[in-house]
């Protein structure tokens, strides 16, 4: 097979996001499969056809059962809101179809449990979401770390800053009600973090937390679309039912220490997503603002040029770069997706599970609620132990 009919649910943000990343994929990678956006699904039965039309897919609908049924399709992209996740993925496997789903995988533990179970008994492919892995940057901190470049890695600490949300006036959009998003900060940009660091540190061992709603009560939404809202009437108001801001600690079971910190009312960050890892030999810094940078630090230079250096990864010496433009020139934000989509591509031809799959979707969850039951008895809590 060398053309994947999609169909995806879901047509906001996430789905802009997959949908230019699956249209530059032919272009740019021309040796994969290519993708074939035969169907894009959403509840708005007018929106989904302007969304169709403006993305280049050949068809809509608003019956995702019916999507999913389909012979003609051969893989499901989940990026509607985390409540609908489970039901559209288990339904999804059944019908053989593979699966690529935003993440959170879905808003609890089991029900991500669940979804893995369901995809391992279809014996389908299945892949989450966490696009950041594949900033050809992280690729290169996790090739000095994997190669014993930084020595024995002894911290990681990560931080996801936004401030969209510090207007009181902004309205309840659906992220901010657990029932539909399942946890505020802490699942929506926490859980890159903790992707980050299961991917270049290891498993979490213990946890403990602290959460804060800084604005309880907000008013109620006319429109939502993604990360933007507009306000309906004014007297009236919903209570916000998650986090605002998480932060917590982290020991790794091979000893590291790690402390993480996602919030939304970080005034001035528009989108600081960053990690720093210091080891015995070496540290590196990642900005996702600089995405294309990776800042190195090497124990063993000489005195007189001690200090971190900035390594530019677009040059075909670094993961996926060689395939985009010549040397130095930047990529952004929309390639992590078409990178992620390659990686699918390529476990289809090899037979083998994508990375990162609902097996780590489901790593993720249990450290999230780890830290949840951690903030709400306030003391260390073992990942393990959930």
């Amino acid at each position: 097979m060398t053309r994947l009919n999609i169909g995806m649910v879901g047509y906001k943000f996430m789905g802009k996001a997959h949908s230019n990343g699956y249209r530059a994929l032919p272009m740019f990678f021309p040796d994969r499969k290519k993708p074939d956006m035969k169907v894009i699904c959403g509840r708005n039965t007018e929106a989904v056809a302007a969304a169709a039309t403006q993305f280049g897919w050949e068809e809509h609908t608003s019956d995702w059962k019916e999507l999913v049924s389909r012979d003609d399709i051969d893989l499901i992209d989940i990026n509607a809101p985390s409540n609908a996740h489970k039901e559209i993925a288990i339904a999804a496997a059944g019908a053989g179809k593979h699966l690529y789903c935003e993440k959170p995988l879905a808003l609890s533990l089991k029900d991500s449990r669940d979804m893995l179970e369901a995809a391992e008994k279809a014996g389908v492919k299945h892949m989450v979401g966490f696009n950041y892995r594949f900033a050809p940057a992280v690729l290169l901190a996790k090739k000095l770390i994997d190669d014993g470049r930084l020595g024995d890695i002894h911290h990681f600490r990560a931080w996801f800053l936004q401030d969209w949300l510090v207007d009181p006036d902004f309205p309840l959009a659906w992220r901010l009600q657990k029932e539909i998003a399942g946890s505020g900060a802490h699942g929506d940009l926490g859980a890159h973090l903790i992707d980050m660091a299961h991917f270049l540190i290891g498993d979490i061992a213990d946890v403990i937390g602290m959460s804060e709603t800084f604005i309880k009560e907000r008013p109620l939404p006319e429109e939502t679309a993604g990360l933007s809202a507009t306000s309906g009437q004014a007297a009236k108001t919903g209570p916000v039912t998650v986090d605002d801001a998480t932060l917590f600690m982290a020991r790794f079971t091979n000893c590291a220490l790690g402390s993480f910190e996602a919030t939304r009312f970080a005034t001035g960050h528009r989108s600081t997503n960053s990690f720093e890892i210091n080891g015995s030999k070496g540290s590196v810094i990642f900005d996702f603002e600089r995405m294309n940078e990776l800042q190195v630090y090497f124990t063993d230079d000489k005195d007189d040029v001690q200090g971190f250096r900035r390594v530019l990864a677009t040059d075909p010496a670094h993961a996926y770069s060689g395939a985009w433009w010549p040397a130095g020139h930047p990529i952004g934000y929309e390639h992590t997706f078409t990178h992620a989509f390659v990686e699918f591509m390529d476990a289809l031809q090899e037979d083998r599970q994508p990375v990162p799959n609902f097996n780590d979707g489901v790593k993720c969850q249990q450290v999230l609620e780890a830290v949840e039951l951690s903030v709400k008895e306030r003391k260390w809590i073992t990942v393990s132990s959930l």
